[in-house]
């Protein structure tokens, strides 16, 4: 009976899912390491690595306090494999979110080609950046060269920036993505607009054309067109409420709470509603997301812009009752 029991355990183990759990998101990797088709054997067919500064699209975690997380690494045999959590930075959909779409297989325009097909978006996704509460707790190691800067001293964080704007299907959920279209290509101008607004762009373009390979070619603009909407929307919210209260608390920790009710007070509850406050360690402030209808402006307030999105699937993405709000530069 004892070694039916062992194997048993060590079989489900093998398969890396006995107390797994589905997952979607994108796990962007810090640093080379394996890929692995199962982590309890440390089996790694074709000698599979995750590349470092590269997103994978997360499928699975090993649990709800999880360590390993399940990944699509294009090229490889078998495509899904397990990569440890600290390999690189995880950003996974609320639990809420996951829950609310319909199984996959129950509309045919969630599985296969058709979450890839380009301008089949029904909303957006503002991802904002917090850029010093990224800086210093994302593990980017020397492959972020705007990081490196701002921790030395040398970039200053007067604004909050841009992370992406994110065409959504609600078939696909985070799935929606990386379709056909125009190559990456900015011109200098566009570039000096963008790089105060998304700071990676003072020193390379990789960031840029990965955020215009993943989400931009869903949409019709072309790329000059695209990031331009993209950094007028950031300079939307930067004026707005949110923006006054994220660089009037550097250096301190404000309530959630108190945040959403000077967002709701300011702006109504319509825009208190669309915003997602995005956490490291529970703690400290990366990102807020704002969900945007299929068609909006960026010539008014926040009010405006927000006008009849639908509201966000959490407030909260990872952070506890009360956030800190880095200041820029090491401690």
């Amino acid at each position: 009976m004892l070694r039916i029991t062992v194997t048993f355990v060590l079989a489900c183990l093998a398969g890396g899912a006995a107390a797994s759990e589905a997952a979607s998101g994108t796990f962007t990797a810090s640093k080379s390491c394996e890929a692995y088709a199962s982590f309890a054997k440390r089996t790694n067919p074709g000698a599979a690595q995750l590349a470092a500064g590269k997103g994978y699209t997360v499928r699975e975690i090993n649990k709800a306090d999880y360590d390993w997380v399940r990944v699509e690494v294009p090229g490889a045999e078998p495509k899904l494999r397990w990569v440890q959590r600290d390999c690189g930075a995880a950003v996974l959909e609320p639990m809420e979110a996951r829950s609310a779409r319909p199984p996959r297989g129950s509309d045919p325009a969630a599985d296969g080609g058709s979450c890839s097909i380009a301008n089949r978006q029904d909303s957006y996704v503002l991802a904002v950046t917090w850029q010093p509460g990224f800086c210093e707790h994302f593990p980017f190691k020397g492959s972020k060269p705007e990081c490196d800067a701002m921790n030395g001293g040398k970039l200053e964080a007067k604004t909050l920036s841009l992370h992406g704007l994110w065409p959504n299907k609600k078939e696909c959920g985070t799935r929606y993505g990386s379709c056909e279209g125009q190559q990456f290509s900015l011109s200098k101008d566009t570039i000096a607009k963008i790089a105060p607004w998304m700071p990676n762009f003072y020193y390379e373009r990789t960031f840029g054309a990965y955020e215009w390979n993943k989400h931009g070619k869903c949409q019709e603009l072309a790329p000059d067109d695209y990031f331009i909407k993209a950094v007028s929307a950031v300079r939307v919210v930067n004026d707005s409420e949110v923006g006054k209260i994220i660089l009037g608390s550097t250096g301190k920790s404000i309530r959630v709470d108190d945040f959403f009710a000077r967002v709701k007070a300011r702006h109504g509850e319509k825009v208190a509603d669309s915003l997602t406050l995005v956490c490291s360690q529970r703690k400290y402030l990366q990102e807020i997301r704002v969900s945007l209808p299929l068609q909006f402006g960026t010539d008014r307030d926040l009010a405006a812009m927000v006008g009849n999105a639908q509201p966000a699937p959490a407030r909260v993405q990872g952070c506890a009752d009360e956030i800190y709000i880095e200041a820029a530069g090491k401690d």
